[in-house]
């Protein structure tokens, strides 16, 4: 396989993976919503920077170490199960922010490093990130591949992964958006809390 079509394959397999709904995509989504586009965009921030350590651990071999050993696996499984849990709980508690379109409006409600936390955290201790980065990692990128194409397929990940969250910020703080999550913010934050509740419920007897 060349080079070209192993950044192609990967970049197509991390796409999907990362489009697909789970606890990043619902917590960049809550806060793009709940707060504003500068803290939804920090977030995703987070969530790249939490791809950056699952590609860390995956190159030095830790990963394939962590499913060889099931009770450091369970231990970290069971802490993203329950920091997912928690923040779902938070969410559900929350009583929203009663956002209003004027051009007042304050540009941060919670501080950027909460919000580059939240993402880092929400991604770092979640499994099945864990797992997905060991499949591409040992499954798909030969063990003599060169420096420079292990460097270019971190980047590329990372890059995507922010990309896409950063898109999701964008449409989810258009004006239309926001003026309907007005109406029925708490019903939202509600469901929003259940899914994130639900996704660490189903991490935790997975």
């Amino acid at each position: 396989m060349s080079y070209s079509t192993l950044f192609g394959l990967i970049f197509g397999i991390h796409l999907l993976a990362v489009m697909s709904p789970g606890p990043d995509f619902v917590m960049v989504l809550k806060n793009a919503l709940q707060y504003n586009r500068k803290i939804a965009i920090y977030t995703a921030w987070g969530i790249s920077m939490g791809i950056g350590i699952h590609i860390l651990y995956s190159v030095a071999g830790i990963a394939y170490l962590l499913q060889k050993n099931q009770n450091i696996f369970q231990i970290i499984k069971i802490m993203g199960a329950l920091y997912i849990i928690y923040m779902g709980v938070k969410t559900m508690l929350s009583k929203g922010q009663n956002i209003k379109m004027q051009a007042n409006r304050k540009e941060a409600v919670i501080p950027v490093k909460q919000a580059l936390k939240i993402g880092f955290m929400t991604n770092v201790l979640n499994p099945k990130a864990s797992l997905f980065f060991l499949s591409i990692f040992s499954l798909l990128i030969p063990p003599n591949v060169p420096a420079w194409v292990l460097i270019g397929i971190s980047l590329m990940l990372i890059t995507v992964t922010f990309l896409w969250f950063a898109l999701v910020s964008f449409i989810f703080t258009n004006q239309l958006i926001i003026k309907r999550y007005e109406k029925y913010e708490s019903i939202i934050l509600k469901i929003f809390g259940t899914i994130l509740i639900m996704l660490g419920i189903g991490i935790f007897f997975e």
